[in-house]
């Protein structure tokens, strides 16, 4: 990875702007004032580490933050789109009043010689298409991660305005999981899914938005089918990766990723694991996928896919697992406890309640018409 940089000069910090479309704030989040930035920087970011990071140490001239001219305002003015929070860890520690204004109560001041000192820093001035590799490496694949949209967001921004395929900006990240383009395909899909008007992640059921939920979950074979794409097309960068016939599909998959608040509906997924397997599974079947878009539950859907006969075997191989478990442990822990003998009681009437029902089923023959007699 190869990226051309200028070297650094020292800027004013009060010529120095906060970046509106910093890729920690998605896209429906971007284009806040600057003090809005400042306050959700200080209240999301941990902005507090790194101003008493600087306060003790002062600002390391080996790590300067870097900027692009402000467009529109003049050859003054910069806005950083690296190092925002060094930015506001700077500002914070130089002014009380903003200290007070985003409520910064427990960071300390510093001297007036301090203060002094940072009133430049140092800035290396380039371009966001010059710098992406830098900055895509350190926080998609390096060690300041972004949260995964945030992620997502940006490798689209690289794709769409660089013309990088998307194979070379997995290589120049270093990227060996195939995260760039299972990223890049799951914000896609959530692109087609609002652009149809099936759903808006604004209309979510839960404050936060759980990305990786939906870009995992289309590496699923029985979502992909439900949603009548495939690997190939996921990963060929298309536009609409999902048919128009299957738009309606993908609106409910969203919903039951992240609920929809308009229609008070909950999420059916609130795990990755185990919920997104059993959602494939459960979408793998006509009678599955009939009982999830009535509105069953995923539990619920679940066990109609699997019949009764898995349903029993698996409860039972369970509760074996389970009393062997409890075997093991009565020595070290009952201890004369009237509670563990009673549960112990009532594990045995049912073990032999179901012990009966199946001699009693293995002492008949049940065909289609219904009971016939014994055998």
């Amino acid at each position: 990875m190869t990226v051309a940089v200028s070297e650094p000069v020292f800027i004013s910090v009060d010529d120095l702007r906060f970046d509106q479309v910093n890729p920690r704030f998605h896209g429906e989040e971007q284009g806040e004032p600057q003090e809005a930035i400042l306050k959700r920087l200080w209240r999301e970011f941990a902005v507090d580490e790194i101003a008493l990071s600087i306060a003790a140490a002062g600002f390391f001239l080996h790590e300067p933050v870097f900027a692009i001219p402000e467009e529109g305002v003049g050859e003054s003015s910069y806005v950083v789109i690296e190092g925002n929070r060094r930015l506001a860890a700077v500002k914070l520690l130089r002014s009380r009043n903003l200290r007070r204004k985003v409520k910064a109560t427990d960071l300390p001041g510093i001297n007036e010689e301090d203060r002094r000192r940072l009133d430049t820093i140092p800035v290396i001035v380039t371009s966001r298409k010059e710098i992406w590799p830098l900055i895509g490496f350190k926080h998609i694949n390096g060690p300041q991660h972004w949260d995964s949209m945030a992620k997502a967001e940006y490798i689209a921004w690289v794709f769409k305005e660089t013309g990088v395929p998307l194979m070379d900006i997995a290589l120049q990240l270093g990227d060996r999981h195939d995260t760039v383009v299972r990223l890049y395909s799951g914000l896609t899909v959530l692109e087609q899914a609002e652009s149809a008007d099936q759903f808006h992640r604004k209309d979510r059921f839960f404050k936060f938005f759980h990305f990786y939920h939906l870009y995992t979950a289309l590496g699923y074979r029985g979502v992909m089918d439900y949603l009548g794409t495939s690997s190939e097309k996921l990963r060929s960068a298309h536009d609409e990766p999902v048919p128009p016939d299957k738009l309606d599909n993908l609106g409910r998959l969203c919903r039951w990723l992240y609920g929809d608040k308009t229609r008070s509906e909950p999420p059916l997924v609130r795990r990755q694991n185990p919920d997104l397997r059993d959602l494939s599974t459960t979408l793998e079947t006509e009678v599955g996928r009939a009982a999830l878009e009535s509105g069953q539950g995923l539990k619920r859907a679940l066990d109609i896919t699997k019949g009764d006969t898995r349903i029993l075997r698996d409860a039972l191989i369970e509760a074996k697992i389970a009393l062997q478990t409890a075997r093991g442990r009565v020595a070290t822990g009952y201890a004369d406890a009237p509670d563990i003998r009673d549960y112990a009681r009532d594990v045995l009437v049912l073990a032999r309640a179901v012990d009966e029902d199946i001699r009693q089923m293995d002492a008949t023959t049940i065909t289609r018409d219904g009971y016939s007699g014994y055998r």
